[in-house]
């Protein structure tokens, strides 16, 4: 057996599904647990990481949790984020459901990764594999990048920040590789770090983000991989969800 198949072995995934999405105005139902094209947004996310065979599963769930669980099937291991203190904090709950076999784990949203193909994922947990990074992370170059986090890199190409539009100086809101926000992580370097993660003064949550500028200090090996003009659309909004069907239809012709 192959390192690279061997390590794929001890790959875990965690889906981030607890949010209310309170701009969604749903008030009994998750967003993620709402339709894009043929079927809810998660079971998009879970369809792909059945392809690619992954065999350890946790999604986080909070609000309307019974509304995510009652659509899957079993194999799931389900953590619940009581309150809902950001991305680090989910990850933090999945992290104590994770089985102990697993050495690394790819992180996403449940309600944006229907856009991402078993190719893209598999390059992206590849390339963390053979760079044997603590931490990779996927970037897309959109035409508009309106409202997306802007990924700032050195002279060098290597990534230095993750910057939030609204953060963002003119120059930087010119730049369209954006953070989609899909990663892959090794468990130690989470067990490590996300203690260290400090809680948002404006929002009082704790941003996965944030592991980005701790890696940095701490001279960790950062990695990305960039995929140009990935179709996707980050869904937080019922015009987003819109959005979001018609692309997802339109690349699916």
């Amino acid at each position: 057996m192959s390192v690279l198949k061997e390590k794929h072995k001890n790959l875990g995934a965690i889906v981030l599904a607890a949010g209310k999405g309170k701009r969604m105005n749903s008030k009994r139902i998750n967003k993620v647990a709402l339709h894009l094209a043929d079927k809810p947004m998660i079971l998009h996310t879970i369809s792909l990481l059945r392809e690619i065979e992954v065999d350890f599963l946790v999604v986080v769930v909070g609000f309307a949790k019974q509304s995510v669980m009652k659509l899957l099937d079993g194999g799931i291991i389900y953590a619940e984020q009581k309150k809902r203190l950001g991305t680090a904090h989910a990850v933090t709950c999945a992290l104590k459901k994770m089985p102990t076999a697993v050495r690394d784990v790819l992180v996403l949203n449940g309600d944006d990764s229907a856009f991402y193909d078993r190719k893209t994922i598999k390059n992206l947990v590849r390339a963390h594999f053979i760079s044997n990074a603590s931490f990779t992370l996927l970037t897309i170059k959109k035409q508009d990048p309106f409202g997306l986090g802007r990924i700032i890199r050195d002279k060098n190409g290597k990534v230095k920040a993750i910057i939030e539009e609204k953060d963002a100086t003119l120059n930087q809101r010119k730049i369209k590789e954006i953070n989609p926000g899909c990663y892959v992580f090794k468990i130690d370097f989470l067990k490590k770090y996300l203690k260290q993660v400090v809680k948002s003064s404006v929002t009082g949550e704790y941003y996965l983000t944030s592991l980005l500028d701790i890696g940095i200090k701490h001279k960790e090996n950062i990695e990305t991989l960039k995929i140009n003009l990935l179709p996707w659309r980050g869904v937080n909004t019922k015009d987003e969800l819109l959005e979001a069907e018609n692309l997802f239809l339109a690349v699916k012709k």
